[in-house]
């Protein structure tokens, strides 16, 4: 685990983020194409279409127009103000799974918001 510092705010887009579980069958969308370039993310459905969000692709194993998913994935984002310390886990695709450290929340956050302290 390493320290980083927040450089630029962030705000979730997200108040319902997908949640899966190994062995999870979901409906695959597109792949995204936004002006960010973050590569590597499928928008993604559960089945039963309650829920949906981007989905790393190296946590789909892709069967026709479904996945299986190979590991458990939440797709909470944080939403955070320059300044505020984070404690850093991994990076995926562009994105680092961190805990605030003011409220121990937990969820992603663009790298290009943070700096390593």
């Amino acid at each position: 685990m390493k320290l980083y510092t927040v450089r630029t705010p962030h705000q979730s887009n997200y108040p319902n983020p997908i949640r899966l579980e190994v062995g999870q069958m979901v409906i695959l969308g597109k792949l995204d194409d936004g002006p960010e370039n973050w590569r590597n993310w499928r928008y993604c459905y559960t089945l039963d279409r309650q829920s949906e969000g981007w989905v790393p692709e190296q946590f789909i194993e892709k069967k026709g127009e479904h996945g299986v998913i190979t590991e458990a994935y939440c797709a909470h984002e944080l939403t955070v103000s320059g300044g505020e310390q984070v404690k850093f886990f991994r990076e995926l695709n562009g994105w680092g799974w961190c805990q605030l450290n003011s409220t121990d929340e937990e969820g992603w956050i663009p790298m290009e918001c943070l700096t390593e302290c």
